[in-house]
């Protein structure tokens, strides 16, 4: 059963919000009423087409191009957002990167460059806290919430790479600490997916696809739509959590 919102009146900005789970929810939260401004990099034309589409289907959807991975870019973005909306009731932290296009093994410590380290780090965690920081003073006025987007490979999985656990590792950990920050007008929580079918830089192999699917108790992997549901709920359904991080993975990481 699928849960339904009203959110008429309800304001949201989705980093990362052309592609996969951004877009996901961005579809979600508009379509339930919400005005839903898009983060997407500035080169990349799907954000206009993601604003074109929904505009036609009766949406209110607006642009909000910028680089999360650059703070002071992410700065304007969040005011030009905010502005653009009026008002802010959720931030979703989505815009991500695994900064390579296949899997890292642990063992490969060479592959674990500076220049990734780097890319991770203002891409994925940063990003997190500047936004964040600067979408707060609006999200407490309007008594709002934030969900990040971490993943199971910061709670004891591989992941696509070592330095890309580490930095959903500290997203869980900011996330604890951004809602002691923010209490009591803003809720923070995280979503910690597992293996999603999306439009993600990471090759899977078909071996490497169908063992996620064997390993994982609901023996199928996530579609956007599934981590989208949750993020919803977290942004509008949960009025009493905040600081924890949710693990949308259908039971891979429960599996053998």
């Amino acid at each position: 059963m699928s849960i339904t919102y009203n959110l008429g009146g309800k304001a949201a900005l989705v980093t990362g919000g052309a592609s996969g789970i951004g877009l996901a929810t961005v579809e979600l939260l508009a379509r339930a009423g919400a005005a839903v401004a898009v983060n997407h990099l500035p080169d990349d034309p799907r954000g206009l087409e993601v604003v074109d589409r929904l505009t036609a289907e009766g949406c209110t959807v607006i642009s909000a191009p910028g680089s999360v991975a650059e703070a002071a870019a992410a700065t304007r973005m969040v005011d030009t957002a905010i502005d653009g909306l009026g008002r802010l009731d959720l931030l979703v932290n989505n815009a991500g990167t695994p900064a390579t296009n296949r899997t890292i093994a642990p063992t490969d410590l060479d592959l674990i460059t500076e220049a990734l380290w780097r890319t991770l780090i203002d891409t994925n965690l940063i990003s997190v806290f500047e936004c964040t920081r600067r979408a707060a003073p609006a999200l407490k006025a309007a008594g709002g919430a934030v969900v990040s987007t971490a993943s199971i490979s910061g709670l004891d999985q591989v992941g696509s790479s070592m330095a890309y656990g580490a930095t959903k590792a500290a997203v869980i950990s900011l996330t604890k600490n951004l809602a002691r920050a923010l209490a009591p007008e803003v809720r923070v929580n995280a979503i910690a997916p597992g293996a999603v079918d999306s439009t993600w830089m990471i090759d899977w192999t078909d071996k490497q696809r169908q063992d996620s699917i064997d390993r994982a108790l609901l023996k199928r992997r996530c579609v956007p739509e599934d981590l989208a549901a949750t993020i919803a709920y977290l942004g509008f359904g949960a009025p009493m959590v905040t600081g924890q991080t949710i693990v949308v993975d259908g039971g891979l990481s429960l599996g053998g």
